[in-house]
């Protein structure tokens, strides 16, 4: 009996902080961009593993998620999805909300309404491959500013999210995870998990390597978002940290 092959997934950096994903289903031959925010670090690293991009998937609108859609759309004929509520987003051949599926050859996701940085704003989970795709929703030990949503809302994203399995990858959008870590580690201070996290998150940025993905369990024992008791307390604690300097 034949052994089905896992997707390939890699992290492409984009612009000043942003992470682009790359997944490949060599069974298939297609090739996944999530939120190419500039088109050509995506297409090289597609080229250079001899991958053909064949979909691209947002999160949300925001440009440096969506930048690149049109140029690789152009390079490469591939279909665009996103949110349905996300109408700034005109390169769309697909829209999907709560609920929707998307897929990868064999492999299928689900789309998960978690609307708060933006409104429209949705993560993609793959759950046979353990991967989420958060965009600015999750980071790893933060949460995305509210530009658009409530405290609530994001209280009702993170539970959203952190119900997800302890194995899923999060597959964010920026590489904020220093940052987030030291904010992390004042608003819970007795967090030793937390600045365990900080203290591997500096060593491989100092070492020029990604501190992602993170894990769903990581999040759930480190990020002071996720694990704000009420979305009073998230709120307290993104207004604190839409200022904090360290």
């Amino acid at each position: 009996m034949a052994v089905e092959q896992a997707i390939e997934l890699v992290a492409v950096p984009a612009l000043s902080d942003n992470y682009v994903w790359l997944m490949h289903d060599a069974a298939s031959g297609e090739t996944v961009a999530v939120d190419p925010g500039e088109a050509a670090p995506v297409l090289k690293a597609a080229e250079d593993r001899g991958w053909t991009i064949t979909q691209v998937w947002n999160t949300h609108w925001h440009p440096d998620h969506v930048g690149g859609n049109a140029e690789i759309k152009a390079a490469t004929g591939a279909t665009i999805t996103g949110p349905a509520e996300e109408g700034r987003i005109p390169t769309l051949d697909r829209i999907i909300g709560e609920g929707d599926g998307v897929r990868i050859g064999v492999h299928e996701g689900t789309a998960i309404a978690v609307g708060a940085h933006t409104s429209g704003h949705i993560a993609i989970h793959l759950p046979g491959e353990a991967i989420v795709f958060t965009g600015d929703t999750l980071f790893a030990m933060g949460c995305g500013r509210l530009f658009e949503g409530t405290p609530a809302d994001m209280f009702a994203a993170m539970r959203k999210l952190e119900a997800l399995p302890g194995e899923t990858r999060v597959c964010c959008g920026h590489e904020y995870t220093v940052s987030n870590g030291r904010y992390a580690v004042v608003a819970e201070p007795n967090n030793d998990e937390a600045k365990a996290a900080l203290a591997q998150a500096e060593r491989l940025r100092a070492e020029g390597k990604p501190t992602l993905p993170s894990t769903i369990a990581a999040e759930r024992a480190t990020n002071p978002f996720m694990r704000a008791a009420t979305s009073e307390e998230l709120g307290e604690r993104r207004a604190a940290k839409d200022s904090f300097k360290g």
